[in-house]
This record gives structure tokens, sequence and C-alpha cells, in this order.
């Protein structure tokens, strides 16, 4: 017994070991010169539009999104001089022309709308939230991350790029949606079938999506740039379940709701399962030799760990998302009088999709766990499948790599997983290398500003935003730099 147990310790040592460091080694850039003041005056005199995106009225922005339009194109005078620029509906497709028509062209993603401020909370916010306040070092207000902090950033970069005389080897396109807080239909979904008509086959995207992570991995001392290699999809199921509508006073044995209910329970008690498989165990594996003592073993043996490290993902709610597809019960009605039996419940439940999930598994899924023929069980409105994972080992994510730690010193990068839905799912058809990530450094408490109260981004945050956008378009479309090797 001793002897395997020493076995065991010399594999787990050895394996844990022979795990070098993936990243790249990189020179700290010198800061790039930025007006940050001024910069951060254009984000909030964005911010100010109020680009709000509704469901059930999607054309109510239109008004303000053509004066935000207006707004772009006088305070970036240079970039429309450079760029041609297209109307897509309400949203915009901009063409920087590279010289070499054989390069194939890159295409960075932003949105123009904003989600609604939850009724009720606007007195908890610090700053309004639509009057673009710079105040205590951080512009405040709806979309100053999500995401127009993205959308004023690659302007200023493209500003700055256009003042120098850059002109690019590869053509640049800019794609600015104006409906993605509601699916994207209407805006990037056509402009990538507008590409796609037009033959465009792209050498990378990068879309808004995961961060730069500070004090967020346990074990981790530095900080970690997620770069989103896939999403995950998404898929609404309808169940419903009818009962004997009639008086409360003389109930039947089993209701409507009691049904619906029931079937409900056991989803949420029975979730799909979890497995330590695809982004999530490449984002550990790419971080275990950056980590120290017990995490950098247990992360560097992840084919005995896993069921423990799973076990321990499960308990937080982020990052047990990352290891199934999960069930969200998000809508039930039933009932109108409290003194009458509803003859119909009706429940929808959100799934999202792992990669390697699809509708089919997922409806099998329900079907199985709920067991009840009593139960009417449909796909909803729209589905998303899971994205496809872009590689890793491509010249494109290097690229992406290298700029970060460039940009951001001392900063790690790993692939990771989108929880949630970006516009750059429709190009799937144009690239194989998809990317979603926005530069921006995020502390724990940051998390729930997204679509939350007191959304903010400090002026600091945004300088480097700029900065990493300058440098990814300067060396991804221009010419090769001096002295950087391509494989670095």
């Amino acid at each position: 017994m001793l002897a395997l147990l020493a076995l065991l310790a010399a594999a787990l040592a050895v394996n844990t070991l022979r795990k070098a460091s993936t990243q790249i080694a990189v020179q700290p850039l010198a800061p790039l010169a930025i007006d940050a003041a001024a910069a951060a005056q254009h984000l909030a005199g964005a911010i100010r539009f109020r680009t709000i995106s509704y469901d059930d009225r999607p054309d109510a922005p239109a008004d303000e999104l053509r004066k935000l339009q207006r707004y772009l194109e006088a305070t970036y005078p240079r970039v429309h001089a450079a760029l041609e620029r297209e109307r897509v509906g309400l949203s915009l497709l901009c063409t920087w022309k590279g010289s070499d028509p054989a390069a194939a062209p890159i295409l960075l993603m932003a949105h123009q709308d904003v989600v609604p401020i939850a009724p009720g909370t606007e007195k908890d916010w610090l700053a309004e939230p639509f009057a673009g306040t710079v105040r205590d070092g951080f512009v405040w207000g709806r979309g100053a991350w999500d995401d127009k902090g993205n959308l004023i950033a690659l302007l200023e970069a493209a500003e700055l790029l256009a003042r120098d005389g850059f002109k690019p080897r590869r053509t640049i396109y800019f794609a600015f949606g104006h409906d993605e807080e509601i699916g994207g239909e209407n805006g990037a979904k056509r402009i990538a079938e507008l590409l796609a008509s037009r033959g465009v086959k792209l050498d990378f995207v990068l879309d808004e999506g995961l961060l730069i992570t500070d004090g967020i991995l346990r074990g981790l001392d530095q900080r970690a740039a997620l770069i989103g290699v896939a999403e995950k999809g998404y898929l609404n199921v309808a169940l419903s379940a009818d009962g004997a509508p009639g008086h409360s006073s003389m109930p039947a044995p089993r209701s409507a709701i009691g049904t619906l209910a029931g079937a409900l329970a056991r989803l949420e008690r029975d979730p799909m399962p979890a497995a330590m498989r695809g982004v999530a165990a490449q984002t550990l594996e790419t971080l275990a030799p950056e980590m120290h003592g017990v995490n950098r073993v247990v992360l560097s043996n992840l084919w005995l760990f896993a069921p423990l490290v799973a076990a321990q993902f499960e308990k937080s709610a982020s990052t047990n998302a990352m290891l199934r597809t999960t069930t969200a019960l998000t809508v039930f009605n039933a009932g109108n009088k409290e003194n009458v039996l509803p003859g119909r419940a009706q429940a929808i439940v959100n799934f999202r999709l792992l990669p390697g999930d699809n509708a089919e598994s997922v409806l099998a899924h329900v079907r199985k766990t709920i067991g009840d023929d009593a139960v009417k069980i449909a796909r909803a409105d729209a589905y998303s499948p899971p994205s496809r994972i872009s590689p890793t080992d491509s010249e494109a994510y290097r690229e992406l790599a290298r700029t970060v730690r460039e940009v951001f010193p001392g900063t790690l990068v790993a692939p990771g997983l989108m929880l949630g839905a970006t516009d750059s799912r429709y190009m799937a058809g144009l690239s194989d290398n998809i990317f979603r990530f926005s530069p921006v450094i995020a502390h724990a408490e940051d998390l729930a500003r997204f679509h939350g109260t007191n959304e903010r981004i400090s002026v600091e945050n945004f300088a480097r935003m700029i900065a990493f956008y300058h440098r990814l378009l300067a060396t991804s479309a221009g010419a090769p730099i001096q002295g950087r090797s391509p494989n670095s």
C-alpha cells in the first residue's frame, strides 16, 4: 500500500512539474500617448443617448441610435474620412480597405444598444444612468462597460491610427450592431448575411466578451485574461399542464399548478450532468502551471482530481455554469383569482447549452426527468446552438494573447467559455477564429454592474482599452513589426 501511495505521489509530482507555462514571452509596451480625459468625455457623450433595446418594442431606440451615429461622425472625423460606412438597418458596417487584397480581412465588433434600467432601482444609482457623468476617476452610466466602452475605445484607437497616417495591409471591418441586447436578428445577423453575400472570409472576429480578472480566480496571484473561444447556446422549453377548472372549495386530487410545479421541481433538482471537459478543462490546464502549492498539483492532474474540482465548481453559480448545460426556471403563469382553480398552468425553462449539447439532447433530458405524460413539452421561440470552439493554436489567438501581455504586463492569458450570447455567433460561417474578449480589468465587485446598478468604468481602464485596440489593429492589420517573432 505504501509503495502504491509512493508511486501515485511520484506520478503527481512528475505530471505537475512537466506542465510548463504556455504564456507568450513579450516586452511590455511603452504607454501609448492618449488624452484619457478627452476620451472619457467622448464615452460620456455616447452614454447620454438612450439607445435602450426593448423586447416588445424593437424600434423604440431608432431616433436615439440615429443621434448617436451623428455624434460618432462628428467626434471621429478622420475615421469617417478613411472608412467606408454602410447602414444595415440601424446598424453600422465600416470598412477600412487594405492594400493587400490577398490578405484575409479581420472584423471587430461592438454594439450600440443597452439594456433598460430595472424599474425601482433608479434611486440606487450614484450617478444618473444616462447623464454621462465623469467623476472620481470613473465614467458612470448605462453602457459604460456593456458595450459603449468597447465601441468608443475602438473608434478612439482607429482615430489615432488615422491621424498618424496608418494604412492597413489587410482590410479591417467594424460591425456595430443596434439590437444585440434583444438577439441581434436585425443587426449583426444582417451584417453577417451581407458579408457572406460578398464572399468575405475573415481571418478572425473579435467581439465583446470575457474580461481580465483580478483577484477573482482562487490560487492565482496574477491577473488572468480569459479569451472566449466559445459561447454557450440557449434554448427555451415551454411546459404546460391542464387541470379541471372550478371552485377552489372542491379541488380535484391533482391540479394544473401542482402537476407543473412538480415537473419544474424535478428539473431543478436533477440538472444535466456536469463534466470537466471542453473549454473548462482548457482554462484550468492553461492556468495550472501559473499556480502554487496544492492548487497547482490538483489542476495539473485533472485525470485524477476532476471529480473533486467539479464538486467545488458546482458550489458557485458562475463556475457551475462552466461545467454543464444549466437549467433556469424563468416564467410561470397560472390562475387569476384566489378561489378559482385554473384550467392550465404554463412555464418557460431557459437552458444555456455547453458546446457538445444540442436541442435534441436537452429535450430528451427534460422528458426523462419529468417523466409525466400530463406535462406537455415543446420548444419555445428561437434556439441558438452553442458555438464551435475556436482553436488556440492559431496565429489569430496568439496575436490576441501577445497584445494582452504587451499592453497589460504580467497578465496571464487563457481560453475561456462565454456564458452569455454575443453578436459574434452570427459570424460562424465567415471565420474559424471567433473570439469574445473585452480588454477591461475587472474585480469581483464589478461583475454585478453588468446589466445592473452603478455601471461604470475607470478612466484608466478605458485608456488601456484604447491602447489594446490600437496595438491589435497596428500589428494584425499593419506591416509586420521588426524583431517580433511570429511564433513568440
